[in-house]
């Protein structure tokens, strides 16, 4: 009954930001802990940061003071704000709950960070 929709990827320069955006469908949204996921070439899917319903956040060690990760309840739409990006950071990236549930996948938001 929950779609999780991820927006706002692009090509950006490095050192640069850019905000990524998670819409959700459904009110499952305001009860369980989401996350954000990113996968790059040849690589695993790893979770890059999360927040559960009260706002209790947690970061990959690759990203934390960088990505700050947010939500607005009334919107039910969280948020991944990406600051000084690095080459390292492109990636797809993909909202999901956490921990992660196969059927929300989606096609996820494609983020190039160039140098």
């Amino acid at each position: 009954q929950v779609q999780l929709v991820e927006s706002g990827g692009g090509l950006v320069q490095a050192g640069e930001s850019r905000r990524l955006s998670c819409a959700a469908s459904g009110s499952g949204f305001r009860i369980n802990t989401r996350g954000w996921y990113r996968q790059a070439p040849g690589k695993q899917r790893d979770l890059v940061a999360r927040i559960s319903s009260g706002g209790s956040t947690n970061y990959a060690d690759s990203v934390k003071g960088r990505f700050t990760i947010s939500r607005d309840n009334a919107k039910n739409t969280v948020y991944l704000q990406m600051n000084t990006l690095k080459p390292e950071d492109t990636a797809v990236y993909y909202c999901n709950f956490w921990p992660s549930r196969n059927a929300y996948w989606g096609q996820g938001t494609q983020v190039t960070v160039s140098s």
